[in-house]
């Protein structure tokens, strides 16, 4: 490639068709689903004025999400998961015409605040649910799907395309908003998650990896205890987890756009996704140039970049500044979601792999969650911008933490 990024070649190694449905489906999928966090945390603002509802927001998804966490990796590793998939998409699309409704101004005209704000948190918890099937799923079929010579390069674009659609969806929601309203912009969520089911429907179901014990919480220990036997798996999970928990500034866009940057939705679009544009290009650039040695000790490096982006986002009163902070901790992350995701598929055996996903959604996924609420409870006790500076501060004394405590994690290669 005499040094150059090359898009063809990625995919020319890993793409088979049914590899090329599958991201062309998730595409539509996620950029449906990153869609409402914009649309949900704006209306959200709009009608309470609070910053601790933007925090319960992601609470009600989380204890859902974190309760069926294990119990969902188990039925994952012993279920057809093309039909598990189906069903999940599905569902999903029930919930995102429930919120298209809840948030329209059919609903705010006849009945209160409260009973629109709690049916918002209810439907959310919905997805938190269904989530926790989703996303192992996903992750344990795609290693169905490719040779597994090429899983690496297909977990790298696999990632690229989640980012691909983590950046539009956002932007497309603010903009919708901008210039229409909630319900018009809603509309494009279901049905990119309605035509994500039927291109879905193209792949054909794969043979159940694993026909283990029927007993779930002999599956759950299983995943567990595999877990904590491997120290760089468990270490990165670890860190990952306590940087997203204290750094999820993130979380509170919706407050700093209106009352701080002083931009409407369209601003407040694109500054969800500067992050996603950070992580899609870290992470294109990895797969055409992976990291050589020392995966460790860069882990640790990208996550005390992280939280020194979220030092300068918090004191920042420009938009520009802001969008750079935060895309240049997507850069930051997207490294580390390369690094975390290539130990997962490199040390996790097939028949393992829902239960070991579950483990890391709950490490990972679920502190996003909980990062928003954490981020929620903390900007009401001591104030907005104090309270993203301690997140800052915190997630760099994670990696201070981690780096004397863990040298197993920090000498790890591979």
């Amino acid at each position: 490639m005499n040094g150059k990024f090359s898009i063809k070649k990625p995919f020319s190694t890993v793409i088979n068709q049914e590899f090329t449905w599958f991201i062309i489906s998730r595409i539509l999928f996620i950029a449906g689903l990153r869609m409402t966090p914009v649309l949900l945390g704006w209306r959200l603002y709009q009608i309470t004025g609070s910053k601790l509802a933007l925090g319960v927001l992601g609470l009600s998804e989380v204890i859902p999400a974190i309760l069926l966490a294990l119990p969902a990796g188990v039925k994952v590793d012993k279920s057809n998961k093309h039909r598990l998939i189906s069903i999940c998409i599905a569902l999903y699309f029930f919930i995102m015409t429930g919120l298209l409704v809840v948030t329209s101004g059919w609903m705010q005209e006849n009945y209160s605040r409260a009973v629109i704000e709690w049916s918002i948190y209810l439907l959310v918890a919905g997805t938190g649910a269904v989530r926790a099937f989703t996303g192992s799923a996903f992750n344990a079929f795609l290693a169905q799907l490719v040779p597994s010579e090429s899983l690496v390069r297909a977990v790298s674009i696999n990632s690229m395309v989640w980012l691909i659609a983590a950046v539009a969806g956002p932007a497309i929601a603010g903009i919708l908003m901008g210039y229409t309203n909630i319900t018009i912009a809603f509309i494009p969520v279901c049905v990119l998650v309605g035509i994500a089911f039927f291109l879905f429907q193209k792949i054909k179901p794969k043979p159940v990896s694993w026909q283990g014990s029927s007993k779930t919480w002999d599956g759950v220990k299983e995943g567990l205890q595999f877990v904590f036997r491997q120290k760089a798996l468990l270490g990165a999970m670890s860190l990952d987890m306590f940087a997203v928990l204290f750094g999820g500034a993130v979380a509170l866009l919706p407050a700093f756009a209106n009352d701080i940057l002083h931009v409407g939705p369209q601003g407040l679009g694109w500054l969800v996704a500067a992050t996603y544009m950070g992580n899609f290009i870290a992470i294109a650039w990895l797969t055409s140039h992976p990291l050589k040695g020392r995966q460790g000790k860069t882990l640790l490096y990208v996550v005390a970049g992280f939280g020194l982006c979220i030092l300068v986002f918090a004191i920042s009163r420009n938009f520009w500044l802001s969008f750079a902070a935060l895309f240049a901790s997507g850069l930051f992350d997207g490294v580390s979601v390369i690094i975390r995701g290539t130990i997962v598929q490199l040390f996790v055996p097939d028949e393992m792999r829902g239960r070991v996903s579950s483990v890391n959604s709950i490490f990972i996924n679920s502190s996003n969650e909980l990062g928003q609420f954490e981020s929620g409870v903390a900007a009401t006790a001591m104030g907005m911008v104090p309270s993203v500076i301690f997140g800052g501060c915190m997630t760099l004394l994670v990696v201070i933490v981690t780096w004397f405590k863990a040298p197993g994690l920090r000498k790890f290669e591979y």
